[in-house]
């Protein structure tokens, strides 16, 4: 197993962060979910790269939805990055939920990026 530097993560979080270390041809499928917004990125963290992201912040899922806390704007931001990824050459990736549970509009974005062909 490929291991990074000590300082990379926080000692809270190491442990947790040993099985979701991603690389250029599986990267971290990284979900970050705040109160408004939902966040997703695949990460090479040999790289320490963002290779794609997707927000409900972009303009074309604010268009198409009502409003950016819902179930659907996230499923919307899951097909995105798939889309993405797809465009990429990437279809496999360790999904990271960052210790929320796998409900709701997380379990929505997983079923999006599933919908275009995404593996995890």
């Amino acid at each position: 197993m490929v291991k990074l530097s000590k300082k990379t993560f926080s000692p809270k979080k190491k442990k947790f962060f040993n099985k979701l270390i991603g690389t250029a041809k599986k990267p971290r499928f990284s979900v970050f979910r705040s109160h408004n917004h939902i966040y997703a990125q695949l990460i090479d963290d040999l790289a320490r790269k963002t290779i794609v992201s997707s927000s409900t912040l972009e303009s074309t899922i604010k268009n198409h939805v009502k409003s950016a806390k819902t179930k659907d704007a996230a499923f919307l931001v899951g097909k995105l990055i798939g889309q993405k990824a797809t465009f990429k050459g990437i279809s496999n990736c360790i999904f990271d939920r960052g210790h929320k549970p796998y409900h709701g509009r997380i379990e929505s974005l997983a079923a999006g990026a599933r919908a275009e062909g995404m593996h995890f």
